[in-house]
């Protein structure tokens, strides 16, 4: 007669504290719940740190609104040229590209990446751009929309590779940073390529002293912080970009939304490179030499952190402002080109650390 052995039981099986708290936290980002709840304290506490968060949002607008109100008073005693109507409207006038990549880039960094082909890709579209109206005779309209999948491509096949073979982002795009800039060449044969006037009315002032390109710029900008805060896709970017493994503990499937912001920025590229071609009536294999460096400062001086997980499309408005104020104020006063590269060069570093001390200063505080 056998006796029954005595069954063994086994602790249920529990995530590590800190990977399950970082779930959690990662899911009350990206949900909001749609029953009011009973609890008076659970509610306040959520009013109070919605309140805290605008608090803090505010004062980083206004932080970068006097830099750039105290950046203008300076080279308005050094030049007396500055504060005039011509100088807005040629800021006005050569904004938009920086603007629209700058959106992109956002998105980029929110996640935790970074595309550092987006020059080169917009030199490809404007080659593509120029050589579907001067060689095929298509209208802008239909060569534009084609600009701008060629660019879109690229966008995509960084954000496969990347995310699909787990490369870092930057290594993917120095890559296609190449390959945009060898087909640019291809395309153009090496030389620029004159369009004319077909294209100059994307440019040309309108409004008071704005064209369309700045018009939709600044549209593309209300549209991006819409996307950013008051999605759910932007706060799948939020929190892929604070803890992409508690996104994936959560069940979301990181993947798509990573691809789509790369896709995206490849767009916004496109985008540029339709308002650079329309502001210079050419289009040069040449051009956005150095692109991805003005882009990403301005995305780094509008406070967007370089580690992910945090950023603002306003802001990043601002920081092309301070970008583009510091450029032409140092021309207007005769400063030469290496030293105006050393100048941005030195608020990009001040930009970085001053980001570092405030990640620091929000850990210490949790």
């Amino acid at each position: 007669m056998t006796t029954a052995l005595p069954r063994q039981t086994y602790p249920p099986r529990k995530l590590p504290e800190a990977r399950r708290c970082a779930a959690i936290n990662i899911l009350k980002i990206m949900t909001t719940s749609s029953r009011p709840s009973s609890r008076l304290p659970s509610r306040w506490s959520s009013r109070l740190s919605s309140f805290n968060g605008s608090i803090s949002g505010l004062k980083n607008y206004l932080g970068l609104i006097g830099a750039l109100l105290a950046m203008c008073a300076l080279f308005s005693v050094l030049s007396e040229n500055f504060l005039t109507a011509a100088t807005f409207t040629t800021l006005s006038n050569d904004i938009p590209t920086l603007v629209v990549m700058a959106v992109g880039m956002t998105f980029v960094l929110i996640i935790g990446g970074i595309d550092l082909s987006v020059g080169s890709v917009m030199a490809l579209a404007a080659s593509v751009l120029s050589m579907a109206m001067v060689r095929w005779g298509w209208p802008l309209f239909t060569a534009g929309i084609l600009a701008m999948l060629v660019a879109s491509l690229c966008g995509m096949v960084t954000g496969l590779i990347s995310v699909g073979w787990r490369i870092p982002s930057f290594i993917v795009s120095l890559g296609v940073l190449e390959m945009a800039r060898g087909l640019a060449y291809q395309v153009t044969n090496s030389r620029t390529e004159y369009i004319g006037s077909a294209v100059d009315g994307i440019s040309s002032p309108i409004l008071f002293g704005m064209s369309p390109a700045f018009i939709s710029a600044i549209l593309i900008v209300i549209v991006g912080h819409l996307v950013l805060t008051k999605t759910v896709l932007g706060r799948h970017w939020i929190g892929i970009g604070t803890n992409e493994e508690a996104v994936r503990l959560a069940g979301i499937n990181p993947r798509p939304p990573k691809v789509l912001v790369f896709a995206l920025m490849g767009l916004l590229a496109g985008v540029g490179a339709l308002f650079q071609v329309s502001r210079l009536e050419a289009a040069d294999p040449n051009g956005g030499v150095g692109m991805e460096l003005q882009v990403i400062a301005a995305v780094v001086i509008g406070g967007t952190s370089l580690m992910g997980g945090r950023g603002s499309v306003i802001s990043t408005f601002i920081g092309v402002l301070i970008i583009s104020v510091l450029e032409a104020g140092l021309a207007q006063v005769g400063v030469s080109e290496p030293m105006k590269r050393i100048i941005t060069g030195l608020v990009i570093v001040a930009a970085v650390v001053l980001d570092t001390y405030r990640r620091r200063g929000e850990r210490s505080t949790h």
